[in-house]
């Protein structure tokens, strides 16, 4: 059983619950206001602009609880918000982080710069998990449609639920794969979020006892997913595109050789952190 905090008062709970959560949370402050706004069923800037309005809920206690047992706050929530959409999570989907939004700055870039208005009109994402970057996109272009692949059944109806909530079901598509295994279209943006943790890996309890494994680990040095999907990139990306993958912040170098071995030019991004975190990928 979950010992329960005891709490009084919804501004006071929100420092007690924050105090509580240091230690436990990269963001304790956050969680304990998404938790509050939560157990309100109100947004979150409800709660700071006026906090004294709102009666303390019974069920904040339960929930600040659950999260001092490691549980991430996108599972007791529900969401996780992403680029400028919500995305639903929950037990058995990869929670949406905000270093991924690099890849959507990324492919904005790329078509302002880059590519004629219009661009694109197919995407791919391979790995979609619960749709995260792929809705993202969508949001953004609003002429382009797109296929998810995922090995999850259970990620892919995440996926398809978020495309409905957010009005975008009849621009996506959703299937069962093995990454871009038996995809014959070409696409003129190919977003990729694969596993990159080595196994040996140490992670936060929250991610490592919640969050599933196949989304995380990829081998000895986290590159197992990388060599199976960039030499499959040229025949997926229509002439003119980009690929562009999530990489961990210390693979810029051996992920670089993979893709310039199947002939693509690459570039680094960086995220709002200054760590590497995107390779873009174009034809050379």
């Amino acid at each position: 059983m979950i010992e329960q905090p005891n709490f009084a008062g919804v501004a006071e709970s929100l420092r007690t619950a924050a105090n509580l959560l240091t230690g436990i949370s990269d963001t304790p402050r956050l969680d304990a206001e998404l938790l509050m706004a939560h157990a309100l069923g109100v947004e979150r800037q409800h709660v700071l602009l006026d906090p004294a309005r709102y009666e303390m809920p019974e069920l904040y206690a339960h929930l600040v609880a659950r999260r001092m047992a490691h549980e991430p706050v996108a599972y007791i929530v529900g969401y996780r918000d992403f680029w400028t959409i919500r995305v639903a999570v929950g037990p058995g989907v990869l929670v949406p982080r905000p270093d991924s939004e690099t890849l959507i700055e990324a492919c904005l870039d790329f078509a302002r710069h880059e590519r004629t208005q219009g661009w694109p009109e197919r995407i791919l994402d391979l790995g979609t998990g619960p749709g995260t970057l792929l809705l993202a996109a969508l949001s953004e272009f609003p002429r382009a449609t797109g296929l998810g692949i995922d090995a999850s059944e259970q990620a892919l109806a995440y996926a398809r639920d978020n495309a409905e909530e957010l009005g975008l079901a009849d621009r996506v598509s959703f299937r069962s794969g093995d990454w871009g295994a038996g995809v014959a279209e070409r696409f003129d943006l190919i977003l990729c979020n694969p596993p990159y943790i080595a196994d040996s890996e140490a992670l936060m309890p929250d991610v490592a006892h919640h969050e599933p494994a196949g989304a995380l680990f990829a081998g000895v040095d986290g590159l197992d997913d990388y060599r199976r999907i960039i030499p499959d990139l040229p025949r997926l990306l229509a002439p003119g595109g980009i690929a562009i993958l999530e990489i961990g912040h210390t693979q810029h170098m051996s992920v670089s050789e993979l893709a310039e071995t199947a002939g693509f030019k690459v570039a680094c991004r960086q995220d709002l952190g200054g760590r590497d975190r995107a390779l873009l990928l174009t034809r050379a």
